[in-house]
């Protein structure tokens, strides 16, 4: 009797306990590679602080440009292309990934 008890535990194990468990784990790691509602929240907020970030710096700049003539700034031109490359990127990335998403 002990001996179909202990056959019948370990054929249950094998076929309906090892799978659940490989299964149960693999779909963890899917859910865990994705990024969470609050992680793009996370990132759209670090991108607006980088845009203002980004409009303060070209202020500063242009207050210390006018107040002091020896000034030599490297980002004196509002907006200019090269400075906000970087950011158009993101712009265009975050466009990309919201038209996938819809």
């Amino acid at each position: 009797m002990e001996d179909v008890f202990l056959a019948l535990v370990v054929i249950g194990s094998i076929f309906v306990g090892l799978p659940w468990i490989v299964l149960h784990y693999m779909t963890k790691w899917k859910t865990a590679s994705t990024l969470t509602t609050g992680d793009e929240a996370l990132l759209e907020e670090l991108y607006q602080l980088a845009k203002r970030l980004d409009q303060r710096m070209d202020t500063v700049e242009r207050l210390v440009a006018a107040d002091n003539p020896e000034f030599q700034p490297l980002r004196v031109v509002p907006d200019r292309e090269t400075d906000n490359l970087q950011l158009r990127e993101l712009d265009r990335l975050r466009a990309q990934s919201k038209g996938t998403d819809a």
